[in-house]
């Protein structure tokens, strides 16, 4: 067990359907509390994206090395989030950040999100970055320009989906706005982390 029982470490995940701003609340949500919080590098089988440095965006390994991985039981949470695609937590990075005396930030899944949340219970606070509409979010996706039209489709169906377990996050926090919605989730983790 990683967690002990008489020292309980804390846990805060940010989580949305993709497109849904997650990452951009994560940024200002560092900045602001950059003294309480580290953020959890997640391991990752798919390739690299434009500016994105391995270490500092994800740990960028290949399938074989993520199974073996999941053999051994590294990861606190992992997930196949698209087909051949997986994204996990290490133990060995929530030890790290937990031994540095902070708080660690997962911006996973929302499947993984559960998952954490099940695991250490009031520990965790789980918030759901949700976009204004799914319109939105095919819009957001369409800027990024990352995609292909097929890849898109496949992750608006996904946010159909992922968009019904919200009411399974602590909190909620609505992103029509990215500044407001940043506020937001800093003052709710400020008083989170203040408890």
């Amino acid at each position: 067990m990683i967690m002990p029982a008489t020292n309980p470490k804390k846990i805060i995940i940010l989580t949305s359907p993709s497109g849904g701003g997650k990452t951009s609340v994560k940024s200002r949500l560092m900045v602001a509390l950059n003294k309480e919080l580290s953020f959890s590098v997640s391991a990752t089988t798919r390739k690299i994206r434009g500016n994105e440095q391995e270490g500092i965006d994800y740990h960028f390994i290949n399938e074989d090395v993520f199974k073996k991985l999941i053999e051994g039981k590294s990861f606190i949470e992992w997930e196949m989030v698209y087909p051949g695609l997986y994204y996990g937590t290490t133990v060995e990075e929530m030890n790290r950040i937990w031994g540095e005396g902070k708080v660690p930030v997962l911006d996973i899944d929302v499947k993984g999100a559960i998952n954490v949340k099940t695991q250490f219970g009031s520990n965790v606070l789980a918030i759901f970055i949700e976009p204004p509409s799914l319109e939105v979010l095919k819009t957001r996706l369409q800027k990024r320009g990352t995609d292909s039209e097929e890849n898109m489709m496949i992750r608006i169906n996904k946010a159909t989906e992922e968009l019904q377990y919200k009411g399974q996050f602590d909190q909620v926090v609505l992103n029509d706005d990215i500044e407001t919605a940043s506020a937001e989730v800093i003052a709710l983790v400020k008083q989170f982390i203040a408890n």
